[in-house]
């Protein structure tokens, strides 16, 4: 061969290289995409299954059903948030003794909630309701108070609060051993 055919020899076979290696990262490319299609389909079916379950349905595939019942005895509560103020949201924090009766009442066994870093309330003695469906999810109420939704963790050892009206804020309760 002469050297101007085995320098277009070189030319074609590089050519087919990158075309190889671009036909190669377009089936990969291709392979990735239709994996990451098929996973967004199974969380897209996961999902809407999951709320055309019953919330018993749910509650005992956790291997927890809940009712007011659930909540006996007193928990720690506390709250950070903020309190509504003449129309001004002001710094919360909240800490309480929650007893829960086992009947949908409660009553606070003691309590301390701190508005704009002043101590302004001493809670002990007020109580209010709640509820709690099989799905382990309620509310709690203060009358002329807060209101709050809440979910019931498992063996209802803790409690999730969030605020709906009355202010913002989060908390939790845990359980006090013995009580």
């Amino acid at each position: 061969m002469i050297p101007h055919e085995e320098k277009l020899k070189e030319g074609h076979n590089e050519k087919r290289k990158v075309e190889r290696k671009i036909i190669m990262k377009t089936k990969l490319t291709k392979i990735i995409m239709s994996s990451l299609a098929f996973a967004c389909a199974l969380v897209c079916l996961a999902v809407t299954m999951a709320p055309g379950t019953s919330a018993t349905a749910r509650a005992a595939a956790d291997g927890q059903v809940c009712s007011v019942g659930t909540l006996k005895g007193l928990y720690l509560a506390t709250l950070d948030g903020y309190a509504n103020i003449g129309g001004n949201l002001v710094p919360k924090t909240i800490m309480e003794g929650k007893h829960f009766n086992g009947d949908g009442t409660f009553i606070n066994t003691f309590g301390t909630v701190n508005i704009g870093g002043t101590t302004i309330l001493n809670t002990g003695g007020f109580g209010g309701t709640y509820t709690v469906a099989a799905d382990c999810t309620g509310t709690l109420s203060v009358p002329n108070g807060p209101s709050f939704n809440l979910y019931v963790g498992p063996g209802a050892q803790k409690i999730w609060f969030t605020q709906t009206a009355g202010g913002l804020g989060v908390g939790t309760a845990t359980r006090l051993p013995g009580r």
